[in-house]
C-alpha cells in the first residue's frame, strides 16, 4: 500500500457519514478462525471438507452430518475473540458514521466486539443456533452440542425428529429474503462501502458491491488477494486488515 492510496482511502472514510461494511472471512482470521479459500484455508488444505457446506450432501449422508457435528464441537469460533479489525468497526459506529455491517461470517464476533446487533446483518446466518430442516424449530446451539458430547452422533429434532443443522446458509440453500432486502437497502443508501476480507466470489453477497457502486457510492476493497471487483473499487488495499482498518477509521 502506498501513502497516496492510504491517504485517498482515509479521505473517503473521513468524508462519509453512511458507511456500510461488507465483511468476509478475512476479518476473522486474526482471531484464529481460518478462511476457506486462502492459502491456509479450510477447503484449500482439505477439499473434501467443502462437502460439509453443501446442503444436498448434508441431507443425503449421515456420515457428513456426523462429521459436521464433530466440526461444530471444535469450531474455533467458540473461543475466538474480536481482533483489531472488529474493534475498528466498533470505533466507526461510535463515531456515528456506520450504517450497517453486512457480514458473510457466522461467528458473531462483530457483536462480541461491541457493534450493535441491530446494525449487523448476518447474510449467511449464525453458528450460535440450530434449526430443524423439517419444522424450523430453532434453539441455542450449545443445547444440541451437549447432546453430541453425551453420545448422539447425529442428533434429531426433539420436536419432529427432523434433521438438525446449524442456522447457517449452506451452499444450495437460499438466503433469507428479508435479510437480503435489508442488505440491499443498506447498500443502496450508503455513501461509502468497505469490502473487507472477502473474496467477493459468493453471490448474492458479492453483488452488494455492484449495488453500492451503481448508487454512486465509492468502494474501498481491503483484501489479501485479488477479487473480481477490484476494477469497480475506488481504492484497493492489500495490507492486513488489523493494521490498515484502524488507520482508516481513526480520528
Amino acid at each position: 500500500m502506498t501513502a497516496p492510496e492510504l491517504d485517498h482511502a482515509r479521505r473517503l472514510v473521513d468524508g462519509a457519514s453512511r458507511i456500510v461494511a461488507l465483511t468476509g472471512a478475512g476479518v476473522s482470521t486474526d482471531s484464529g478462525i481460518p478462511d476457506f479459500r486462502g492459502p491456509q484455508g479450510v477447503w484449500t488444505k482439505n477439499p473434501d471438507a467443502e462437502k460439509l457446506s453443501h446442503i444436498d450432501d448434508y441431507v443425503a449422508s449421515r456420515e457428513v452430518r456426523e462429521q459436521s457435528w464433530q466440526a461444530r464441537l471444535d469450531h474455533p469460533g467458540w473461543w475466538a475473540r474480536p481482533n483489531a479489525a472488529h474493534l475498528a468497526l466498533v470505533d466507526l459506529e461510535r463515531q456515528g458514521r456506520l450504517s450497517a455491517i453486512l457480514t458473510q461470517n457466522i461467528d458473531g464476533l462483530h457483536q462480541k466486539a461491541g457493534n450493535s446487533p441491530d446494525r449487523v446483518v448476518e447474510l449467511h446466518g449464525t453458528m450460535a443456533d440450530t434449526i430443524c430442516l423439517a419444522c424450523d424449530d430453532r434453539r441455542d446451539m450449545h443445547e444440541t452440542l451437549d447432546r453430541v458430547r453425551a453420545g448422539e452422533s447425529d442428533p434429531e429434532c426433539e420436536i419432529c425428529g427432523g434433521i438438525l443443522k446449524s442456522a447457517t446458509v449452506s451452499f444450495g440453500q437460499m438466503l433469507d429474503p428479508e435479510v437480503v432486502d435489508r442488505a440491499r437497502e443498506a447498500a443502496e443508501t450508503c455513501d461509502l462501502m468497505l469490502a473487507l476480507g472477502t473474496s467477493l466470489t459468493v453471490h448474492p453477497a458479492a453483488g452488494l458491491v455492484d449495488i453500492a457502486a451503481a448508487a454512486g457510492a465509492p468502494v474501498i476493497i481491503a483484501n489479501a488477494s485479488e477479487t473480481p471487483y477490484d476494477e469497480v473499487a475506488t481504492v484497493v488495499l492489500r495490507e492486513p486488515l488489523g493494521e490498515v482498518l484502524p488507520k482508516l477509521v481513526s480520528r
